[in-house]
């Protein structure tokens, strides 16, 4: 697979706002990126706060510009202010180091892209994340 196909990034983004709704949690938006951090698509539920597109977005670029996902970018942060700060500025500040950012991986483990989901706490959107990128019958690592 050469990377997350349009068709295939709105499924994503489809099962990721069912997945809230399954769980109760509050209006999200979602976004998934290519492996060079590039948008495919995006989507706000009805509700959502107009910024929350550069939070999802913000998730999901850190994850795929380092390589790492937003609960270990957190443990990164938290270990090592410093770089993150330093990550942050190299990248204009576009990186929020917190879960929610979702590695995207093909079947044999090469990394395609990255989800971004944001809305309700840090943890129920790497939930929803996980959930919806498996669904798409691709392995996630958040």
């Amino acid at each position: 697979m050469a990377g997350v196909a349009t068709r295939k990034a709105r499924s994503i983004i489809k099962a990721a706002m069912t997945k809230g709704q399954e769980l109760d949690l509050k209006p999200l938006s979602v976004v998934v990126l290519d492996d060079g951090g590039h948008v495919i698509a995006f989507e706000r539920s009805d509700g959502a706060a107009p910024g929350r597109f550069a939070i999802a977005h913000g998730k999901a670029y850190g994850a795929v510009m380092l390589g790492m996902a937003g609960e270990a970018q957190m443990a990164r942060a938290e270990a090592q202010g410093y770089f993150m700060n330093a990550v942050n500025g190299v990248f204009g500040g576009a990186v929020v180091p917190v879960p929610g950012g979702v590695l995207i991986r093909d079947k044999k483990g090469a990394v395609i892209g990255a989800v971004g989901v944001t809305g309700d706490t840090s943890d129920n959107d790497a939930i929803c994340a996980v959930a919806a990128i498996e669904a798409a019958g691709l392995v996630a690592e958040g």
